[in-house]
């Protein structure tokens, strides 16, 4: 069955125009507080947390007419990173959490996600029954029935100390020089606590949201603020995170970018050093290739899963591994975590310099990234890569031609319409090349 408004993770889109609107909010907010009351077999309770963007309070006000509306209680989290919701969901026995952001997009954007009870990403069972009652007439419960609004104050203490438990017992930062990035958004009160109270010495940069600042120019999509800072700082370490703090890039001393892949690689031949290490690691289709081989010559198995930390969690609870995540640097450490966690992942990948007494450096030297080349082309709304035969012979003739040297991928993008075209090889390989090969027929057929 088709989605009318969930897309790969959640509800997007521009605000103003549909469905991030204040009408469908309130709608949403409705059909939510039904569905979860419905699951729960009582009353409901559902607690709203959202970023830094100005949209956020009328988007937030709306949620909370609705959900009232149908006899739900809300609890009010404010400005909060989006693996914090997850927590508070479970910590304040909500029967699920609300997350308003649109993650690493720029202010003029919003949207919604889910947590279930247990702080994971909601079933498709449940995002469909909460769909079909979105289509359904408001009929506001009897006033003795309506629910109940309050704010959590201490929301933002209880996530900074969940944080810091998570690293390892006696474990500080204490002589670490690091530069945090918070891309204006929700960790911008939160991370800054975080690792000084662990002894870091920190160089903060994107902390002064003002509604409309979030991902301008900082955070983990634009690295080259935090490149600049940790060179000025002569920091050994930055770390950026996007907008609603679920994911995280890191820059070394020198400048360099890490990508989520490197820190998925530390951090399994961490565990693999340390003796508590699963079988493998979940990544997705677009992890690279290197790390494929890489954790191979570690004994180490990468499954793949769809691209999106949803569908990354799924293998990982399948496989019964606990470590798992994207290039983009959404990183899922299930062992301390229920969903992908920019400021815990930063963490973990610091406590295994600190008990190892390596830099990240000599601690990712393993791991040597194939050479990658991606094109996005754009596509007429429906198109069907099948139904153009000439599409799968050029996909063939090149993999023929990448056959133990690399691969494709094509992958329709679940934002955009685009069909995204990637090639990586080693250094035999014409990656460009050949990724424009197929991308020029795609582009014929569309």
């Amino acid at each position: 069955m088709g989605r009318k408004y969930f897309g790969t993770d959640g509800i997007r889109g521009r605000v103003g125009d549909s469905p991030v609107t204040p009408d469908f909010m309130v709608k949403l907010g409705y059909a939510a507080g039904k569905v979860f009351a419905a699951q729960s077999g009582g009353k409901a309770t559902l607690v709203i947390g959202k970023d830094t963007r100005v949209s956020g309070y009328m988007i937030e006000s709306a949620l909370q007419a609705g959900i009232v509306a149908s006899g739900a209680d809300v609890k009010l989290l404010g400005p909060m990173p989006t693996p914090a919701i997850a927590l508070l969901t479970r910590s304040q026995n909500a029967s699920a959490g609300i997350v308003i952001s649109a993650s690493h997009n720029p202010f003029y954007d919003n949207g919604i996600k889910f947590f279930d009870a247990d702080g994971s990403k909601l079933s498709d069972e449940t995002e469909l029954a909460i769909e079909a009652a979105i289509d359904q007439p408001i009929v506001t419960v009897d006033s003795k029935e309506l629910g109940k609004a309050k704010r959590v104050s201490d929301a933002a203490g209880r996530y900074i100390e969940y944080c810091k438990a998570t690293l390892p017992e006696k474990l500080n930062l204490r002589g670490l020089s690091l530069v945090i990035d918070c891309a204006h958004g929700a960790t911008y009160h939160i991370a800054p606590s975080v690792f000084t109270e662990l002894g870091a010495e920190i160089t903060l940069i994107g902390a002064d949201p003002d509604g409309f600042n979030i991902n301008d120019g900082v955070g983990s999509t634009s690295p080259s603020a935090l490149r600049a800072a940790v060179l000025e700082a002569k920091a050994d370490l930055g770390i950026a995170f996007d907008g609603d703090g679920d994911r995280l890039q890191m820059v070394n001393a020198r400048g360099e970018l890490l990508t989520g892949d490197d820190l998925l690689y530390v951090l399994a031949m961490h565990r693999v050093a340390q003796g508590n290490s699963d079988a493998g690691v979940v990544g997705t289709l677009m992890s690279n290739m290197g790390l494929e081989l890489a954790l191979a010559s570690s004994g180490l198995k990468l499954a793949r899963a769809k691209v999106g930390d949803r569908y990354v969690k799924e293998v990982m609870k399948t496989e019964g591994w606990s470590l798992g995540g994207e290039s983009s640097g959404h990183i899922i450490c299930s062992d301390v975590s229920t969903t992908g966690d920019g400021i815990i992942a930063a963490l973990q990948v610091l406590a295994a310099m600190q008990q190892s007494g390596r830099s990240i450096d000599e601690l990712r030297s393993g791991f040597v990234a194939l050479p990658q080349a991606l094109v996005n082309v754009r596509i007429s709304k429906g198109f069907d890569l099948e139904a153009y035969p000439q599409i799968s012979e050029a996909c063939q003739a090149v993999e023929a031609e990448l056959e133990g040297k690399g691969r494709l991928l094509l992958r329709p993008s679940g934002t955009e319409p685009v069909i995204r075209v990637m090639v990586e090889g080693d250094q035999t390989v014409d990656i460009d090349a050949l990724a424009g090969r197929v991308a020029s027929v795609i582009q014929a057929a569309a």
